[in-house]
């Protein structure tokens, strides 16, 4: 089993999820690579592909969106999962767990399933209406990825690539 893990990431944090699911899948005895979403990839290399993006706006990042859409032939013949990137805070905001459109990301690319992990707020990274955004919701800065989370995902994900259960 060979595994892609690409991510569409505007300020770094998703891309550290995507490298902790791709280093769990490792630990886990399945081969992963982390590609950047902005290069070329050629998806009908891998055995299974987990893509994700950071949230914003209610929505996953334009270069995650198009990949899906692009490859989703490609990504229709192997085992795909989702996941997205955003909620901040204590408790996390925005609450919904699932961004507007990935309804449509699951059936394009006939994803197993779409998994929310909270982000990482650094404002010295964010634009003065982003500022003014999260000033407006009460977020404070911080880390709130939840790395147990990832890395269980990732395990799961492990588990249904192994020889036995797939067929």
């Amino acid at each position: 089993m060979h595994v892609l893990v690409i991510a569409a990431s505007k300020n770094g944090a998703t891309a550290g999820i995507a490298d902790e699911i791709a280093c769990a899948l490792g630990e886990a005895g399945v081969a992963a690579d982390v590609a950047d979403i902005g290069r070329p990839v050629r998806v009908g290399d891998y055995d299974a592909v987990v893509l994700g993006s950071a949230v914003y706006m209610g929505r996953w990042l334009d270069p995650a969106s198009r990949f899906a859409t692009a490859h989703a032939a490609e990504l229709r013949r192997v085992p795909v999962w989702l996941f997205s990137s955003g909620p901040i805070g204590s408790p996390p905001r925005p609450a919904e767990s699932q961004p507007a459109h990935v309804g449509e990301l699951l059936e394009v690319t006939g994803a197993r399933e779409h998994r929310t992990f909270a982000g990482r707020i650094e404002r010295g990274r964010l634009s003065l209406p982003q500022r003014a955004l999260m000033r407006a919701m009460h977020v404070s800065e911080g880390d709130y990825r939840d790395w147990d989370a990832v890395r269980a995902w990732a395990r799961d994900i492990a588990a249904a690539l192994s020889p036995q259960r797939v067929g």
